[in-house]
C-alpha cells in the first residue's frame, strides 16, 4: 500500500489523559511511528494530566471532561460531547484518516460520533475488566455491545479478541494487532541513570486490583529473599500494600519506588522482572523487558504473557506456591528466563498493520 502520507492526511488518537500506563504509552508511541510515516499527527484528550515527556512532533488538543459532568452521564453527556468533538475536530484537525479511540471514556463518546474512519483499540480482556461473567451484567453487556458495534475494532492481543468474540460473537469488525515497541527508544532511555540498587528482582504496574501485588508479595514471602523486590507504580490500593509487606516481614527487601516517568535503567539492571496480574491486554512491560534483554517470569493470564514468552517462563495465576516455586529458580538462575524480542512489534510495522486495516475495512464498505 501507499505508506507514506501526504502532509494533509491526518491521524487522531483520543484518550482520556496521558496519565497513566499501557494504553498511554501506545499513543504517544503508535504517533511517533504514524509522525515517521509523514502524516499529520494529533492527540485529542479529555484530561490535561500528563506523566511523560511529549514528543513536540505530535499535536496535543483538550476538550475538558469536566466542564460537561452538569449533563446527566451516559447517552445524554457523551452524544452531547460527541457533537462537540465531531465539530472540533472538523474545524482545528480537518477529517481524519484515521481515528484510534482509547479507553472506555473516549470510546463512550465517540460510540455517538458522526466522523469517518473510527477504529476502538481494546486495551483490556473485557469480560475481566467489566466481570462480565457475574450474574448481574447482562445491561452492561449490552451497553458494551452497543459501544463497540458503532466501529470497526482492533484488540492489542490475540487473547483480548478471542475474549470479545467470545462475548459480542463475530457480528463486529474486530482484528488483533500487538502493541508497538520503541525497542531503540527504550533503550535509549535506560542508559539515563544506573540504579542505586543492585541485583533486585523489579515489579512495574499500578497498584491495583489486575496486577495482585498481595499475591506477589506472599509467593515472594516464601523464597529465601536472596534477591530485593523493587516495586515502580502508584495507584489506590498502595497503602494495603505497603500494609501487606509489614504484616508478611518483608519490610527489608522490598522496595517502593513510587511513579517512574523512567522505569527503564531499573528494568534494564534488574536480574529478572515478574508480573503476576491476574488479568493483561497486551502486558506492555513484558515486550519493553524483552527488548532490554532482561529475563521475565509471569502469570498466564488469559491474554498477553503467552503470546510474549515461552511455556516454561509462565507460572498459574492466584497460584502461590507456583509462583514461590517459579520465583526461587529466577532467583538461582535468573537467565534460564531469558526470552527473544520480537521485531514485529517495532512501531512502524505495527502502525502500519493499523493503516492496513482502515483501508480494508473501507473496501468492504465499498464492496457491499
Amino acid at each position: 500500500m501507499h505508506v507514506m502520507a501526504s502532509h494533509k492526511d491526518k491521524i487522531v488518537l483520543s484518550i482520556n489523559s496521558l496519565q497513566g500506563a499501557g494504553a498511554e504509552r501506545f499513543v504517544l508511541t503508535i504517533g511517533a511511528a504514524f509522525h515517521q510515516l509523514g502524516f499529520d499527527v494529533h492527540v485529542l484528550r479529555f484530561n490535561d494530566k500528563v506523566e511523560f515527556s511529549l514528543d513536540k512532533d505530535l499535536t496535543y488538543h483538550l476538550i475538558d471532561y469536566e466542564r460537561y459532568r452538569w449533563l446527566p452521564k451516559g447517552k445524554i453527556r457523551h452524544s452531547v460531547l460527541a457533537k462537540k468533538v465531531d465539530k472540533y475536530i472538523l474545524k482545528n484537525i480537518g477529517q481524519p484518516t484515521l481515528l484510534l479511540s482509547n479507553l472506555e471514556r473516549s470510546d463512550s463518546i465517540f460510540c455517538y460520533s458522526k466522523l469517518p474512519n473510527i477504529v476502538y483499540v481494546i486495551h483490556n480482556t473485557l469480560s475481566l475488566y467489566y466481570k462480565l461473567n457475574e450474574t448481574d451484567s447482562d445491561n452492561l453487556k449490552l451497553t458494551l455491545r452497543d459501544r463497540y458495534s458503532k466501529h470497526p475494532c482492533v484488540c492489542v492481543s490475540k487473547g483480548v479478541k478471542e475474549d470479545f468474540i467470545k462475548i459480542f460473537g463475530n457480528s463486529i469488525p474486530v482484528t488483533a494487532i500487538h502493541n508497538p515497541i520503541d525497542r531503540d527508544g527504550i533503550q535509549k532511555l535506560a542508559e539515563a541513570f544506573i540504579p542505586k540498587y543492585q541485583d533486585y528482582i523489579i515489579h512495574v504496574g499500578s497498584f491495583k486490583e489486575a496486577k495482585r501485588h498481595d499475591i506477589l508479595l506472599k509467593a515472594y514471602a516464601q523464597t529465601d529473599r536472596s534477591l530485593p523486590l523493587l516495586l515502580a507504580g502508584q495507584g489506590k490500593l498502595k497503602s494495603e500494600i505497603e500494609q501487606l509487606v509489614i504484616e508478611l516481614g518483608l519490610s527489608d527487601t522490598v522496595i517502593f519506588l513510587g511513579f517512574c516517568e523512567n522505569v527503564f535503567p531499573y528494568i534494564k539492571h534488574a536480574r529478572f522482572k515478574v508480573l503476576t496480574s491476574n488479568w493483561e491486554g497486551f502486558a506492555l512491560v513484558i515486550a519493553e523487558s524483552l527488548a532490554l534483554a532482561t529475563p521475565v517470569v509471569s502469570t498466564d493470564c488469559q491474554s498477553g504473557p503467552k503470546e510474549l514468552l515461552p511455556e516454561k517462563n509462565l507460572m498459574p495465576t492466584d497460584d502461590i506456591d507456583a509462583i514461590a516455586k517459579k520465583l526461587s529458580q529466577a532467583m538461582q538462575d535468573s537467565l534460564q528466563f531469558s526470552a527473544p524480542f520480537n521485531e514485529a512489534l517495532l512501531p512502524i510495522t505495527i502502525a502500519k498493520k493499523y493503516l492496513d486495516f482502515i483501508k480494508s475495512f473501507a473496501k468492504q464498505n465499498i464492496t457491499s
